[in-house]
């Protein structure tokens, strides 16, 4: 998913550029492919290691699930506010209300305006940001009021499929990280260490379009496989 965001950034800012068309999808679909070859890599050699052979690879297994289908909808909606809704609608009622209701729930929304304002930036990546936060929130919600469901299954899975790591090494882990996302993004260490030239590129497009949509991801996960854990999941 960071590899696909990436690339219709790229993909945008290269048109934006005046990029041929052509020369433009070409070069970021070639580095989308690398890039997302090496994750594939790495999920396929974490499946195989946990004795997740390929003859398990059933259809059914690869479709997503249905945090996974509103994860995706949600990315999509964030791209868009993103690339053409939020430069053009940088202010306005809903706009405004919006981005006031996130400074007050985030964090890391106030210290991403300062941020922007010092460096006398905006193009609606302030709006789109909001945005993304209020995309995480729903998703959050949604998915914790299934949690027990999906602890449960999980912890039927495994009866089946150990994990590599183990649950407890890997509820621990999952932890950690979900730790060190809540202090980057929702406290806004990570937005305090970009330099105003990162705050505009690539990675920081990706980090504001995505970014909470995915830190919400993981606590899912983080708390999915901690309840697990128990014997009554």
């Amino acid at each position: 998913m960071f590899c696909l965001y990436a690339a219709g950034h790229a993909l945008r800012l290269a048109l934006a550029a005046n990029v041929a068309p052509g020369d433009a999808l070409q070069q970021t679909g070639v580095c989308a492919l690398l890039f997302g070859a090496m994750g594939i890599l790495f999920i396929g050699g974490y499946g195989l290691s946990s004795a997740h052979t390929l003859s398990r690879l059933a259809p059914a297994r690869l479709s997503p699930g249905f945090n996974e289908l509103v994860f995706i909808v949600f990315a999509l909606l964030a791209f868009y506010a993103q690339a053409l809704y939020a430069p053009t609608h940088m202010t306005g009622l809903a706009a405004d209300s919006l981005k006031g209701a996130m400074r007050f729930a985030v964090l890391g929304q106030r210290v991403l305006e300062d941020k922007l304002s010092g460096c006398g930036l905006d193009g609606g990546r302030v709006l789109a940001s909001a945005f993304s936060w209020l995309l995480a929130f729903i998703f959050l919600g949604s998915s914790l009021s299934r949690i027990r469901l999906a602890a449960s299954i999980v912890r039927f899975e495994r009866r089946k499929r150990p994990e590599a790591l183990g649950p407890q090494t890997l509820a621990l882990v999952l932890g950690f990280v979900s730790v060190v996302g809540i202090q980057a993004l929702y406290v806004g260490s990570a937005y305090t260490l970009l330099s105003c030239r990162a705050e505009v590129g690539l990675f920081g497009d990706v980090l504001l379009g995505i970014g909470p949509l995915a830190l919400s991801y993981l606590i899912v996960t983080a708390i999915t496989n901690l309840l697990a854990l128990g014997p009554e999941a």
